[in-house]
């Protein structure tokens, strides 16, 4: 049986958990510089260590309700592919440890569109549910080729 660790963060009240070894960095969230023509759920691009970085709203990307950015706002760095791509959460608190048998697929009533980037549920205790998503397929190929398209 393996155990993973997981980066937790949250959108409005709902928590997701990350693999660990996807994330690059957590930071604070940053203004954005607006692209024109892009997806609306791209808030912009931000200048992180020297590299024009597209930052992607996760909470519009799961047609969530979107709310005020304030001071725990974070930002996610993941790689993909040979690019760096920041997610903006809510808030990006702690990391938990889960083995195998403490996550359960996810349940029937996802949609066949988001059912591939989400990975399983994980059992925190009776109260607490982890949504565990992947955040490289959070993108479709289409997407993913019109972030690396971006001229930045």
């Amino acid at each position: 049986m393996s155990e993973n660790q997981y980066v937790v963060f949250k959108l409005g009240k709902e928590e997701y958990g990350i693999d660990i070894m996807n994330v690059k960095e957590i930071g604070s969230y940053k203004e954005t510089v607006k692209v024109p023509n892009t997806p609306k759920f791209i808030d912009g691009i931000i200048n992180y260590r020297g590299k024009v970085i597209p930052i992607i709203n996760l909470k519009k990307r799961f047609n969530l309700e979107n709310t005020e950015i304030n001071a725990d706002t974070r930002v996610i760095i993941i790689n993909l592919n040979e690019k760096q791509i920041g997610f903006v959460v809510d808030e990006a608190s702690q990391t938990v440890r889960l083995n195998d048998n403490e996550i359960d697929p996810a349940p029937d009533i996802i949609s066949s569109i988001d059912r591939k980037y989400i990975i399983g549920v994980g059992k925190l205790s009776e109260e607490r549910l982890l949504i565990i998503i992947d955040l490289e397929k959070v993108l479709n190929d289409s997407e993913k080729s019109e972030i690396e398209q971006m001229k930045i």
